[in-house]
């Protein structure tokens, strides 16, 4: 059997390195699945992709399409046209795509029109209710041609069960970066920043801010950063900045003696920022879990979430995008009053040995 594993950005590249362990794991069993790691080049800098490889000890892609920069629909044809050329020569067995970026719902297009592969979404079903998003026009796109889906929680299941997803077709089995957060947490590293700044335990901010209605006006972006470093009671707020959001941060013209601005941070590197931070401000989903199984305080920038679990069980809570919703949060946080939070069912490690346990299944392979 062979497999395609699909990764393009960031939160890929997290994602399915557990699941690339659990395969290898039972290729050692004599099970007969071979795997080929496709990288879209959908994320190209190095920061943004190609640490990734070195700290997770991910394999060198089998193949990498370099489709770059573009819009969303430049993106999405050259992603469908390099995986057609590859599937067109040799095609796989089944497609696993995870997440929600453009390289997910390009290559599962592919994959059903070139020759009704089979598709596995891994993370399939989570909905965030909000169509201005592109990850939102991703999911749905995906998990309406997905043959089989490995869910993070009892909610993303309700949500494709309302679409006429047959329960035969949705496996609950956790999520998988959680599994990479347990695996790497005794590995996470001091940045250069921690020294260079003198950062003490528990006594910064750590932000991330990448959403497009959050950045993409300069105006908008000041505001927030403003408001986030003046709540921040005199705490060093250190702010990694994704490439999207660097475009228009020269553009606020905004100082602040507490603010540290730094290129992307490492996997390993920035999950240490998390652990030891008062508390977490960002536009991200992925980090509001990691957050939460860290237990650090978090706050989202947006108005609605595709992972709700963070806010119901974890510690995340919505701020919306108003920068006058950010001082109360923090008041909340400096009084002591912010929820301690839990951890979801099944995010306990395991996720990816479950999945490829019900591949195995699913194709006869034990």
């Amino acid at each position: 059997m062979l497999i395609d594993i699909i990764a393009g950005a960031r939160p890929n590249f997290i994602k399915i390195a557990p699941v690339i362990e659990a395969i290898e794991e039972v290729q050692k069993a004599g099970v007969d699945m071979q795997y080929r790691l496709v990288h879209t080049g959908q994320h190209y800098d190095k920061k943004m992709s190609g640490d990734f490889f070195e700290q997770l000890n991910i394999p060198l892609p089998h193949y990498n399409l370099e489709v770059g920069s573009g819009t969303q629909a430049e993106q999405t044809g050259k992603i469908m046209m390099g995986y057609e050329k590859l599937l067109l020569e040799k095609p796989c067995d089944l497609c696993i795509v995870v997440g929600d970026v453009t390289s997910t719902m390009a290559c599962s297009i592919a994959a059903k029109k070139v020759g009704n592969i089979k598709v596995a979404h891994v993370e399939g079903g989570i909905r965030s209710g909000d169509w201005t998003m592109p990850e939102e026009i991703n999911r749905i796109v995906t998990d309406s041609i997905t043959d089989y889906f490995f869910t993070t929680s009892e909610t993303a299941n309700n949500n494709l069960r309302g679409m006429g997803v047959k329960d035969d077709r949705i496996f609950f089995v956790g999520n998988t970066m959680i599994d990479t957060l347990y695996k790497q947490m005794s590995r996470l590293q001091k940045p250069a920043i921690w020294d260079q700044n003198n950062l003490k335990n528990k006594e910064y901010i750590i932000m991330t801010l990448h959403r497009p209605n959050n950045v993409d006006d300069g105006d908008k972006l000041g505001a927030l950063i403003a408001e986030i470093v003046k709540a921040a009671h005199g705490l060093q707020v250190v702010f990694p900045v994704h490439p999207r959001t660097a475009k228009m941060l020269h553009t606020t013209g905004l100082v602040a003696d507490n603010l540290i601005v730094t290129e992307p941070l490492g996997y390993l590197e920035f999950n240490y920022l998390v652990k030891n931070a008062k508390a977490v401000v960002t536009d991200s989903g992925g980090i509001t879990e990691e957050a939460t199984v860290m237990g650090v305080p978090c706050m989202t920038l947006r108005d609605s979430t595709e992972r709700p679990e963070t806010c119901i069980i974890g510690t995340n809570e919505l701020l919306g995008t108003d920068p006058a919703g950010i001082a109360p949060a923090f008041e909340k946080l400096f009084a002591g009053q912010w929820k301690k939070g839990g951890i979801p069912e099944l995010w306990d490690g395991k996720t990816a040995q479950r999945i490829v346990g019900r591949i195995v299944e699913l194709f006869g392979l034990g």
